[in-house]
């Protein structure tokens, strides 16, 4: 598993963009969110695989929001 940030995420569509600590940029679908909230707040720190989408590009899958450090 990858981790990163949230960049930018549409509620109104369900989409967003994850930013991993090594620069790559990877869109997502909130479908994908594993908690099934379908929604994440931009700036949250979550972990995610890499995949390819139906439209045949980098996704981001199995994104899984991380806890905040005490």
């Amino acid at each position: 598993m990858t981790t990163g940030r949230v960049k930018e995420f549409d509620v109104q569509r369900g989409d967003g963009v994850i930013r991993s600590l090594q620069g790559e940029e990877l869109y997502f679908h909130c479908v994908v969110i594993e908690d099934g909230s379908r929604t994440v707040d931009i700036d949250q720190t979550v972990t995610f695989k890499r995949s390819v989408g139906h439209l045949g590009r980098d996704e981001a899958a199995q994104v899984a929001k991380v806890a905040a450090a005490n």
